[in-house]
């Protein structure tokens, strides 16, 4: 290169290095207006967005108007084009500016209605089932309890269907049960905020440890629409689930193995699918004490299960064959069905996809062997699972997020969010369909 050719690269870096701070704050006011618009037109009331719900947001009422497809879709647009942009520009981003936006984000979030999903109104009516009306929830499903309060809230899909959650998130469900609907549902909206901030703080000290940069991090997954709108937005127990597995990242990090397996199994025993971490964590470390710390957590937890729910409280598997047989319309088995002519997915695109699953990972089980690194390997695990679903929901793709920003292999970071653009222009993709 010549010296005046490097001149006018340097030169155009300094441009860019001095245009990066207001982008980032175009970018940030972006992603703010574009959550405001959504939670204050969720606000005023039950659309085909936003399910039926008590009212918890009244103040936000009259200032919007009810929330349709188009102005959702934009927004959701507008807002990933913006994280985008703040992704691009992060190391210039300051970790109180940083802070703030997410903080902002959250506030917003938190403010206002339930979001998209009526999942939430399913986790308080199992746990007032076993609370309030004496019934095992891995038993039973709302529709028993036709009569209580929450009832008209949970999705009719699932009235008929007995929790498949693990039986440490049900037993932490209970107390909530005795506030109410609306007291419940704030207490699972306070406790969505509360997991997502121990997930940001927990996700800034893993990057911290490996020499990653925290603020590029804490911005990739707190700054994340999905995150944001579906995950905090939905008060989503998945949210409890990474923070536990970010918990057992950091534990292995600062060398309490035990701790961190026992950890992992929490995690597990309120959402089965972190349980993908433990042998990569075994493998990697080779440690008797996480062995240790793995059999001394289940033990204990199945014990527990066992006495609240008897033998169906521990029956993971069961509740996990099927989930699995469930087929939604934005999974990538059902649009590639699509794409070759096929109608949906059938008995034998299962077992392909569960066949594939279980290729990837040996790989990455035989890759973690010889040395690569198991946070990584553990992350793509988490990535194939969301791929390879049927049943693909918008808070699945969030869960190798906080893993692919404290790993050196920047492959992961670019796949995930990869999957995650696919996902919204999925969704956004009827914006830019001419109707006749």
């Amino acid at each position: 290169m010549s010296v005046a050719a490097g001149g006018e690269l340097g030169l155009a870096r300094t441009r860019v290095a001095q245009w990066a701070p207001a982008l980032a704050v175009v970018c940030g006011l972006v992603l703010v207006a574009a959550t405001a618009e959504i939670v204050i037109d969720a606000a005023v009331g039950h659309s085909a967005l936003i399910p039926k719900s008590p009212v918890i947001a009244g103040w936000l009422r009259g200032i919007g108007e009810r929330l349709g497809y188009r102005v959702f879709l934009v927004a959701l647009l507008l807002g990933s084009v913006a994280y985008a942009g703040l992704l691009a520009v992060a190391r210039s981003i300051s970790k109180r500016w940083a802070l703030v936006l997410i903080g902002a984000l959250h506030g917003i979030v938190f403010a206002g209605p339930i979001l998209i999903s009526t999942d939430v109104f399913s986790y308080i009516a199992y746990a007032r089932m076993g609370v309030e009306h004496g019934l095992n929830p891995y038993l039973h499903g709302p529709i028993w309890i036709a009569h209580d309060p929450v009832y008209p809230y949970v999705g009719h899909s699932w009235r008929h269907v007995e929790t498949a959650y693990g039986p440490l998130y049900t037993l932490l469900s209970y107390p909530l049960a005795p506030l109410g609907v609306r007291g419940a549902l704030w207490g699972m909206k306070l406790i969505a905020l509360a997991a997502s901030i121990g997930t940001l703080v927990l996700t800034w000290r893993c990057a911290r440890a490996r020499s990653l940069d925290p603020v590029l991090a804490i911005l990739a997954v707190g700054a994340n629409p999905l995150y944001v709108i579906y995950g905090l937005g939905g008060a989503h127990n998945d949210l409890i689930m990474l923070l536990l597995m970010m918990a057992a990242v950091s534990l292995t990090f600062a060398g309490r193995d035990a701790a961190a397996t026992a950890t992992v199994v929490a995690g597990a025993l309120v959402k089965a699918t972190v349980a993908a971490l433990l042998p990569f964590m075994i493998l990697a470390r080779r440690s008797w004490a996480q062995l240790a710390g793995a059999a001394g957590a289940l033990a204990l937890g199945l014990a527990v299960a066992y006495a609240f729910f008897g033998v169906h409280g521990i029956d993971l598997i069961a509740a996990l064959n099927r989930d699995a047989a469930f087929v939604s319309t934005d999974s990538f088995a059902t649009e590639i069905a699509h794409l070759f002519g096929k109608p949906g997915v059938f008995p034998v695109d299962h077992a392909i996809l569960k066949g594939a699953l279980v290729v990837v990972v040996l790989y990455l089980l035989w890759r973690t062997w010889r040395g690569y690194d198991w946070v990584a390997a553990s992350g793509w695990t988490l990535l194939a699972i969301s791929v390879a679903s049927t049943w693909l929901l918008p808070w699945y793709i969030l869960w190798p997020l906080p893993l692919a920003v404290v790993v050196r292999d920047q492959r992961l970071l670019a796949a995930t969010l990869a999957v995650q653009a696919l996902f919204i222009i999925h969704q956004t993709s009827p914006l830019f369909v001419n109707v006749s």
